[in-house]
């Protein structure tokens, strides 16, 4: 038995989460794309288009950022992402979230990754939806969650955030996810074209003939060219900014200038350069079409390349600006500043020079020149990037309402049970203790979502061996819940969440008062049997830390034996063998009080641990306590009262029964014969 049993956790045990190899990734990268070749040893691969061209990179999230999730270990996902810094693709390759591993499969995990596609890590992306009145107005770019695993696609977010940055201050400097510089409308400079060339706020490049044919020399298409004499401009151009204002006013006619302006309107997060080609290079081919990208015409900064479009506007030039260049070729450019592109910093436009060589079927030669732009700091505001919100700072704000009010209700319930003996004497204290489980039950439960977990207990043990307590910080509403039941450790031990806030045990206490409605027979184990019963928790806890250890990707499963998930965050809305097991032992406390919380509860073992952080004896006893009055002790449901009368607190679960019989003359025995006393010696 034992060999077996090791053999198994040896065939558990997970293989190191190693990058995956080509022969794995390959199969995964659909055209037009292909895999290039490793960039680093951690994962990242280079991406090829159908040509063979450099065309972003691969990477899986695991390795470059291996945030743990609630398993505890980290949700392993592959990203494509372009060169201008837009995921192509975002798949799913590993988890272990309990949620999607058996609860609501991995179908909207993917739905969710799939909205990735076509948006840029320049992007603000958060998970939620627009908050309050002005969210249409935000700048971030909402993500649409997954309800019940909100927690899970957060981590899953931050992973792909974590990972993609990382490769992109690697291998794409520049990229940046903040907001870039906008230009300054309130900056205003009397400029005109003579001003513009003084001040260097005009680009130039001058290629001649004769250093086209010195690019071409030596080639097969050297001899190819006929541009006219050596001297003479093959390349002539000027380069203006026409984002800042003040730019566009000393180059533009007022009708182009008013064109320019309805087109920032539209596209406010476009820059817009004026292009003057004076020379023989034309800037585009004949074949150009407008409105797309120039054939002729490149841009890259910090080495990656610039999405360039033309604005499709034909633009009419300044009264001032030189007759010469009325007749030039003139075209208006565009760059997305959202893409990372920032005017005031070095960026580069690159005109491509062409020679066909042949006649029957040409072959094409290529040569490039290259002209350095960067515009000035003072033409542009820079808008103060918005200080993102961390995961538990933006799960705070999404749930803000649900723990006002589950604050609230802890407050309250914590003070009436301080007033434990007012509690206890109300004429309806059990009509009171029911509505307060139901609230627990729909409020707790089923809306937030805050059924505690041995679950959690497990990612926190791991997380402190390994690091990565965070995890917790992505559900406010559980840790509010989680600070409560501590809360309660100190000042009652393990009733507080066992007896009070403990969804599933509430539906077990409801399932008791529905058998003796229907007149069930109550039944009870031998006090010997009952006693080794309780030993199965404790049995349950050790085997799953066990487990969460040596065999950490068999956890969840082994974790099903409590049934909160089937019953309370899926709504019992899995496989039947989960829901037998979730509504059988339900079932069962029709006749058995709450047989499932006493004894297999592998989170109730831990909150009797929790137990020993008590620091008071908060039930009132009385010398006659057990010697010889034992009615507390017949009618505890719990079996938590000695033969002595002595309260054992790890088994007590807070349902004040004992209180209401110490305090009441009419019920409690000591009390009763000391009144019969009284009168006897009036």
């Amino acid at each position: 038995m034992v060999r077996a049993v090791l053999i198994w956790l040896l065939l558990a045990l997970p293989l190191c989460a190693a990058p995956l190899t080509r022969a794995e990734l390959e199969p995964m990268i659909l055209a037009p794309y292909a895999l290039g070749e490793p960039v680093n040893d951690k994962g990242v691969w280079s991406l090829r288009n159908s040509g063979g061209g450099e065309a972003g990179y691969v990477f899986e999230t695991g390795p470059l950022a291996p945030l743990p999730g609630f398993s505890g270990q980290p949700i392993n996902m592959l990203v494509m992402l372009d060169l201008d810094g837009r995921f192509i693709d975002v798949r799913l390759l590993h988890h272990n979230e309990p949620i999607f591993v058996s609860g609501l499969g991995e179908a909207p995990f993917r739905a969710f990754l799939e909205q990735y596609r076509g948006h840029a890590i320049s992007e603000p992306l958060v998970v939620g939806t627009p908050y309050g009145a002005g969210g249409a107005a935000s700048d971030n770019v909402y993500l649409d969650g997954v309800t019940k695993a909100t927690a899970s696609v957060r981590i899953a977010h931050e992973s792909i955030l974590a990972a993609t940055l990382a490769v992109a201050k690697e291998k794409m400097q520049g990229l940046s996810a903040g907001p870039p510089p906008r230009p300054d409308p309130a900056h205003a400079e009397d400029l005109d074209w003579a001003a513009l060339l003084e001040q260097g706020l005009v680009g130039r490049l001058t290629i001649s003939n004769a250093a086209l044919d010195a690019a071409f020399a030596g080639t097969k298409w050297a001899d190819d060219g006929d541009d006219g004499p050596p001297d003479a401009p093959f390349i002539d151009l000027y380069v203006i900014d026409l984002g800042p204002p003040a730019l566009a006013r000393a180059v533009l006619a007022p009708e182009t200038l008013a064109e320019v302006a309805r087109f920032g309107s539209r596209a406010p997060d476009d820059e817009l350069y004026l292009l003057i080609e004076a020379g023989h290079h034309g800037l585009v081919s004949p074949d150009f079409v407008r409105n797309t990208a120039p054939d002729r015409l490149s841009a890259k900064q910090d080495g990656l390349p610039l999405a360039l479009r033309d604005a499709d506007i034909l633009p009419a030039l300044a009264a001032d600006v030189p007759e010469a260049l009325r007749d030039a070729t003139r075209m208006v450019v565009r760059l997305d500043r959202r893409l990372g592109f920032d005017p005031t910093r070095d960026w580069e436009l690159s005109l491509q020079a062409v020679r066909m060589h042949g006649v029957f079927q040409p072959e094409p030669g290529q040569a490039h020149f290259t002209l350095a732009l960067k515009s000035p700091e003072r033409f542009f505001q820079r808008p103060e990037a918005p200080r993102p919100l961390s995961p538990f700072g933006e799960a705070l704000r999404n749930r803000a309402a649900d723990l006002w009010c589950l604050g609230a209700g802890l407050a309250v319930l914590i003070g009436a049970l301080l007033a434990q003996s007012r509690l206890a004497g109300l004429r309806a204290f059990t009509p009171v203790r029911l509505w307060v489980l139901a609230l627990v039950t729909g409020f707790i439960g089923f809306w937030g979502q805050g059924q505690l977990s041995i679950v959690t207990v497990l990612a926190l043990l791991r997380g402190l061996r390994e690091g990565g307590l965070a995890v917790l910080l992505y559900d406010p509403f559980g840790l509010l819940v989680w600070a409560a039941a501590i809360l309660g450790f100190l000042l009652w031990g393990r009733g507080f969440f066992c007896g009070w806030l403990c969804p599933y045990g509430a539906l077990q206490e409801f399932a008791h008062h529905i058998g003796r409605r229907l007149g069930l027979p109550q039944w009870e184990p031998p006090r010997s049997l009952g006693r080794a019963l309780l030993w199965t928790g404790p049995l349950a806890l050790a085997g799953l830390v066990i487990i969460a250890f040596a065999a950490p990707g068999q956890a969840e499963k082994a974790a099903e034996i409590e049934p909160f998930k089937t019953a309370i965050t899926m709504h019992f809305d899995r496989p039947w063998p989960y829901v037998l097991w979730a509504g059988g032992w339900i079932a069962v406390s029709a006749v058995w009080f709450k047989g499932f919380c006493r004894t297999l509860c592998p989170l109730g073992a831990a909150m009797r641990l929790g137990g020993l952080l008590r620091l008071r004896r908060w039930i009132p006893r009385r010398a006659e306590c057990g010697s010889p009055c034992q009615l507390c002790r017949v009618r505890c449901r719990y079996d938590a009262i000695a033969k002595d009368g002595a309260i054992r607190y790890s088994e007590c679960f807070q349902c004040l029964d004992c209180v209401k019989i110490h305090d009441d003359p009419k019920t409690c025995v000591p009390l009763v014969l000391a009144a019969r006393r009284e009168r006897r010696a009036a």
